[in-house]
């Protein structure tokens, strides 16, 4: 073989090897982002049950899930910093273990006010995995490579939500609810198996940033006083929202108002999280040929047809399927055309604090779910329409939000564009 085709069959062999490394590391990430969303879906077909066995109300349960997203969101707002130094891996290892002893307790309660304080505890720790998960693929990529392994992650990590419910359900169908959290249990202890087998280390101590009051002061004042960062935060928080107050109602939504059985959540994830697949696998192949500001009109552009689809369907038409759920496939695939710009663009103004930045954006889209979760979700649900209001409603607020940080990137000059 001739110098020349030796060297480009190396090439081509250590191209490969990048390739399968980025997809195993985008798994791995993928998997770490999406066990606090997972421990979300997989237990509401149980919420019926739960309710008859600890003998408390719906609202009592309902509020099992606000105790796990304000105590999700508020330490969401340190995993980032933790991480800036004592570096990723160590923390993703221990915030694991920590998960699934939370599990075994939520397994084990054997009152509502026990379930409140487990479930709790659970949100204190299944942020971690997607704070850091966020801060390795700035760690490891700039630019368009970035946007492409977050796009990547977004894709994998859609299977989750969608795939939680029908996990769920079935285990509540055979055997109750205490399995769901068993369930739980187990998958945090083979993720953290994986991760001490598989995950580097991607922030060298020399990068590693001081956990001194007045620095993390000073970093926290940067970052949340950023209006840029704040706007880019609420487009993401209101963008989701959109859906997300479906997932919240997806008791009632699904077997209220189209009778369906527990085990009939796949009718909302199912399409939901196909739009996020699409979505993302869309927002990939644009990564290097359309700059971040017109992926993110892009998304807008689905999010607003199917914003306006879901309110003539329910205008018009009475409850049911397929009509009342398919809108929701249009509306996630352009939240997830949207994200990965979005979300860079929060986290690109802070190279040297991207955990910590991470963190705050984390915050607020899980403070402004735990706000859904406790407030609007129950506003809304009783009629399919007010959801569809609902979801345009917050739509449009993220649309508004998204050009008023486009025209501050504009003003002093810092416009990202992957190209």
């Amino acid at each position: 073989m001739s110098p020349r085709r030796s060297s480009t069959a190396g090439r081509r062999v250590a191209e490969t090897r990048r390739a399968a490394d980025t997809r195993g590391i985008a798994l791995l990430l993928a998997a770490l982002s999406a066990i606090g969303p997972f421990s979300i879906d997989a237990y509401l077909p149980s919420f019926d049950d739960i309710a008859d066995k600890l003998g408390a109300s719906r609202l009592q349960v309902q509020q099992t899930l606000s105790a796990y997203l304000l105590a999700f969101a508020v330490m969401t707002l340190w995993h980032g910093a933790i991480a800036d130094h004592f570096g990723r891996r160590r923390v993703i290892l221990v915030a694991l273990a920590l998960f699934g002893l939370a599990s075994a307790g939520c397994m084990a309660a054997t009152s509502i006010e026990q379930l409140w304080l487990w479930r709790a505890m659970q949100g204190v720790t299944a942020g971690a995995g997607i704070v850091i998960s966020r801060a390795i693929v700035r760690d490891l990529f700039d630019g368009p490579a970035a946007q492409r392994l977050m796009a990547q992650i977004t894709m994998m990590f859609a299977i989750a939500p969608a795939a939680a419910p029908v996990i769920g359900g079935w285990l509540q169908t055979l055997f109750g609810w205490r399995m769901v959290f068993a369930f739980l249990a187990l998958m945090s202890a083979a993720l953290c198996l994986a991760c001490w087998r598989l995950l580097p280390e991607t922030l060298p101590p020399e990068r590693r940033q001081p956990m001194q009051p007045a620095y993390l002061a000073r970093a926290y004042r940067q970052v949340l006083t950023s209006p840029s960062f704040l706007l880019a935060c609420a487009a993401l928080s209101c963008n989701f929202g959109g859906f997300f107050i479906y997932v919240l109602s997806a008791p009632v939504f699904l077997m209220r108002h189209l009778n369906l059985p527990e085990t009939g959540f796949l009718w909302l994830f199912g399409p939901a999280m196909s739009g996020l697949l699409c979505g993302s696998s869309l927002s990939s192949w644009l990564a290097g040929r359309r700059s971040s500001d017109q992926a993110i009109a892009i998304g807008y552009g689905f999010m607003v047809a199917a914003a306006a689809l879901n309110l003539a369907l329910n205008l018009t038409l009475p409850p049911g399927l397929p009509w009342s759920v398919a809108p929701l496939f249009v509306y996630t695939t352009g939240v997830s055309v949207a994200m990965p710009s979005l979300a860079l663009l929060a986290l690109d103004p802070f190279p040297a604090q991207r955990g910590l930045a991470a963190s705050c954006q984390t915050f607020l889209q899980s403070a402004c779910n735990g706000l859904l979760a406790a407030l609007i979700a129950p506003l809304l649900w009783d009629t399919t329409l007010d959801l569809a209001l609902g979801m345009a409603a917050l739509m449009l607020l993220g649309a508004w939000a998204a050009l008023a940080q486009r025209r501050i990137r504009r003003r002093v000059g810092q416009a990202y564009s992957p190209r």
